[in-house]
């Protein structure tokens, strides 16, 4: 069972929504640097890095993280194969800066943790914020957003599926029953 939640619109709304609360925030963009998170925080973090370009008028320095290796998972025998690698690319100093994480979905916020260990070993920002497109629930770890597109409650036997346009032909968020 596939059930739709948000539309393209909706969606393009809430990416607006998380821009102006990311600015309003910071006072402005001095010092923020937006890293999204493989696959689809990348794609994301570019839309919002487009939008505060069309509202302010300066281009946020972003990057691109790849958490694969600091996975808690990544030595679990249940897993078979090899992690495959998509690299990092974080090519601004991101020391005594303010970045930004970005990620499609939250759900146990191991990969949130992932990234903050990432990120720790490419600087030291002065603040490390999160923005999601979607808040399911179900933390294990003591992680919060700071920047939510949609707080949508879930069971355990349902999983979200955040699509966009780049990869998967079009931008939509749905709930599939597993």
């Amino acid at each position: 069972m596939v059930k739709e939640i948000w539309d393209e619109l909706a969606m393009k709304r809430a990416l607006t929504r998380i821009t102006y609360e990311i600015i309003e925030n910071n006072k402005g963009t001095d010092k923020l640097v937006l890293v999204g998170i493989k696959t689809r925080g990348i794609y994301l973090a570019n839309r919002i890095q487009q939008r505060i370009r069309e509202l302010e008028g300066v281009t946020v320095p972003m990057g691109e993280l790849d958490i694969t290796l600091y996975r808690d998972d990544r030595h679990d025998a249940r897993l078979k194969q090899d992690p495959v690698l998509h690299g990092t690319k974080i090519n601004v100093a991101i020391n005594d800066q303010h970045v930004i994480l970005v990620d499609d979905v939250i759900y146990t916020g191991r990969t949130i943790r992932a990234a903050m260990d990432a990120v720790m070993d490419v600087g030291r920002p002065a603040a490390i914020s999160v923005a999601v497109l979607v808040d399911r629930g179900h933390r294990e770890l003591p992680i919060r957003v700071d920047f939510v597109g949609k707080n949508l409650p879930t069971s355990l036997d349902e999983q979200v599926a955040v699509k966009v346009s780049e990869l998967d032909g079009s931008d939509q968020v749905e709930i599939h029953k597993i």
